[in-house]
């Protein structure tokens, strides 16, 4: 079953040669296929016979291109970090046949670490995210808090076994094949310890003496999941002046399943601190998607001050977003934006819950998760999603 994808790689390749990355099974082939069609000539780095013929004479792709010329339009390489000399030829035809290629991947870091032609600016970059919920007919929002956003394991009769086919790849084929760590014992629990932490201000102290390694090497832990696009750290807004915040960041796991699969959370109860970290997580994963989707260059990050006190997600400078899962909104779960209020630098306040009864209380907006998504969709919230004084 094909679900169809915000992402428009159509428009996307009207305007220059893309880059598309996206942890495995987010769907990209299937995207691909979808929106391209006869349009696309795909070069598949997964089969051997190509790749072999490629790295002997990486200028036959030219021929192998030329062939296909007058019937494709677009030319997609999949998996382009099998082989990143290959982008030496891509740019050398970007400039003298004016191809368009989309360069897909699930991996970034051996593009990013490699000393190779990354195209100087000739292809753009774009993601692609676990599924969002405007993607999913019939959405369950206790489902996706459980197993996630992965096209193929949303929609699985045995999720639990898809998760843990999908945390067994990663490790040996990301990890293990590319030989990323010295030990796996170590990497294994340092990777637990990361997704129950996923969310949480980082400690690579503490994470380190439960794996049993150096805070460096966990420093180190945490850049090659960020390279192998399996989470990312949102960075602390820091401009408050009134209250000092702090300079420390957070992780978050790229799939809120993926990330209880590997925290070993087999379930969830409305009204508990795990369902809120999850609400808060899937909430993430939105924005997160929807900042890139639509091309927003504003930074997402949170603020939290010394004494506590904080704000789960900031866009730009002007949009504050707390996310509680609480069904009754009351006073006290408007602390953190209220404190926020008195810097006066963001101009819109927005606490995010299942409450259904949306309003304005003390000029914050209370609106529910449904609600809010719609809004967010629509674009409502655009015009405060800038930096101060753009």
């Amino acid at each position: 079953m094909y679900l169809n994808r915000f992402l428009d790689i159509v428009d996307l390749l009207s305007k220059k040669s893309f880059f598309l990355f996206g942890p495995r099974s987010t769907g990209k082939t299937s995207l691909i296929e979808h929106q391209l069609g006869d349009h696309a000539f795909i070069i598949d780095l997964l089969r051997s016979d190509v790749l072999t013929t490629l790295m002997s004479a990486p200028w036959s792709i030219e021929g192998m291109i030329n062939k296909r010329k007058s019937e494709k339009t677009i030319v997609v390489i999949d998996e382009i970090q099998k082989f990143p000399p290959l982008l030496n030829e891509v740019h050398r035809l970007i400039e003298s046949q004016k191809i368009r290629f989309l360069l897909t991947g699930s991996s970034a870091r051996k593009l990013r670490k490699a000393d190779v032609n990354l195209l100087g600016g000739r292809a753009w970059e774009a993601e692609l995210f676990p599924l969002v919920k405007n993607e999913i007919p019939d959405f369950s929002l206790e489902r996706y808090l459980q197993i996630g956003g992965l096209p193929h394991i949303y929609l699985s009769d045995e999720p639990e076994e898809e998760l843990a086919a999908y945390a067994s790849i990663y490790m040996n084929q990301e990890i293990l094949a590319e030989a990323l760590v010295r030990k796996t014992q170590p990497f294994a629990k340092f990777l637990r310890m990361a997704a129950f932490m996923s969310g949480k201000l980082l400690n690579f102290t503490e994470v380190g003496s439960d794996a049993g390694v150096s805070p460096a090497t966990i420093r180190a832990y945490y850049q090659i999941l960020e390279d192998t696009l399996l989470g990312k750290i949102v960075e602390p807004w820091t401009k408050t002046v009134k209250r000092k915040a702090i300079s420390t960041g957070k992780f978050y796991f790229f799939d809120v399943g993926v990330r209880n699969h590997i925290a070993q959370i087999r379930s969830l109860s409305n009204g508990t601190d795990g369902f809120g970290q999850a609400f808060e997580h899937f909430i993430y994963q939105e924005i997160r998607a929807y900042l890139s989707y639509t091309r927003n260059k504003a930074p997402l990050t949170f603020w939290q001050a010394k004494h506590g006190q904080e704000v789960d997600f900031l866009i730009g400078d002007m949009l504050a977003i707390e996310v509680k899962s609480s069904q009754s909104i009351t006073s006290k779960h408007l602390q953190g934006l209220k404190v926020l209020q008195e810097e006066k630098i963001c101009q819109k306040y927005i606490l995010v819950s299942l409450d259904r009864v949306s309003r304005i209380e003390e000029s914050i907006d209370i609106v529910g998760y449904e609600e809010f998504l719609k809004d967010l969709w629509q674009g409502e919230y655009d015009k405060f999603m800038v930096l101060a004084g753009a």
